[in-house]
This record gives C-alpha cells, structure tokens and sequence, in this order.
C-alpha cells in the first residue's frame, strides 16, 4: 500500500474523527497528533482552520460512502439485493468499529445544523451524490425516473435512519434489514423497491 501525504492523513483523521465524536469535540490539536503531523501542517494545508479542514473531511466521508454504495451496485444486478448487501456490510463494519463508525457524515451534519453553513451544504451534497447513484442504480434497472427520484430519498434515509439507530443502541443482535416504513408496519428494505416493480 502506497503512503499517503500529509494532506490526506489529515482530511481521513479529520473524517473519521467527525465521524466517532462529531464536528465540536473534534479539535485541531488532536487532528495533528492522530494524524502524525504539526499543528503548523494542518494551518499549512488548511488556513481557514478547523471550518475549512472540516468542510474537506465532509467531502472525503462522502465520497468514501459513494465508492462503497457504487461496489455494491457493481456486484448486484438487482437493485433490491444491491441495498441489501448494503446493509449487511454497513452493519459488519458498524460491529467491527465497536459502534463507533457509523455514516460519515450525518454526525457532524446533524451537530452543526442551522450554525455552520458550509458543513451543511458540504453534507447535503454527499446526501445527493448517494441518492444519484441509487437513483442511477434504479433507471438503470427500468424504473420510471421519477420512482427512481422517490425510491432514492426513501433508500437513503433507511439506511442512515438504520445505522444511526443502532449506532445509538449499540446493539449487538444481528441487524436484520428490515425498517419500519409506515407507523405500526415493519417492513423489508427491498420491499419499497419490489413494491414498484
């Protein structure tokens, strides 16, 4: 494996740090020690501070989530299967992190709502980016473009609904792919896709 730059350790620590405790518990300081560089690399990289390195580790968990979800796609033809492979690895890597490492970006999304613009703009576009290319995913697999459009915000928000909820009950029973769709019905994940079909 190729060694990173500095820069990039920085953005990943930064990232997975946001992702474990959030935008606000996330300090400069520590960003440098976890990412085995000087304070005055960080400032070097990064001169806007913690606003801009934060806006930076947004993008990168998003375009992390956006690879993961387009392997998914690529190794299922159906749309359906696709998400629900989806939800067994997010929920293995969930396990494996101890709980920690949940959606790499609604923590911080979530924390700096209504106070930090470019955290929520940064945020709303990996949110696009993931519901394009489940919308994508769906077209491609003959449904009409404005189903696509529905079933992409409804697939995104289960599986962050999901992995938050568990997150926050740290549950170690098997996460089954079901979400609650309706109030009083739980259903499959893939019910919402072959119920258009």
């Amino acid at each position: 494996m190729n060694e990173i730059g500095t820069r990039e350790r920085i953005v990943r620590t930064t990232s997975l740090l946001m992702q474990r405790q959030g935008y606000e518990a996330t300090g400069l300081k520590q960003i440098s020690q976890e990412a085995r560089a000087t304070l005055g690399s960080v400032y070097h990289f990064f001169p806007g501070g913690k606003r801009e390195l934060a806006v930076e580790a947004v993008h990168h968990g998003g375009a992390e989530f956006a690879e993961f979800l387009a392997a998914a796609f690529d190794r299922e033809d159906d749309p359906a299967a696709a998400i629900l492979a989806c939800t067994r690895d997010l929920a293995r890597d969930l396990r494996e992190s101890g709980w920690l490492d949940g959606c790499p970006v609604t923590t911080t999304a979530l924390e700096s709502a209504g106070r930090v613009p470019e955290l929520q703009q940064a945020a709303e576009e990996a949110y696009e980016r993931w519901r394009s290319l489940v919308r994508d995913k769906l077209t491609r697999s003959g449904f009409a473009a404005d189903v696509a459009h529905d079933l992409a915000h409804t697939v995104i928000n289960l599986l962050e609904g999901r992995s938050c909820r568990r997150r926050c009950r740290r549950a170690r029973r098997r996460w089954r792919s079901r979400a609650v769709i309706s109030p009083g019905s739980s259903t499959p994940i893939d019910e919402p896709i072959d119920s258009y079909r």
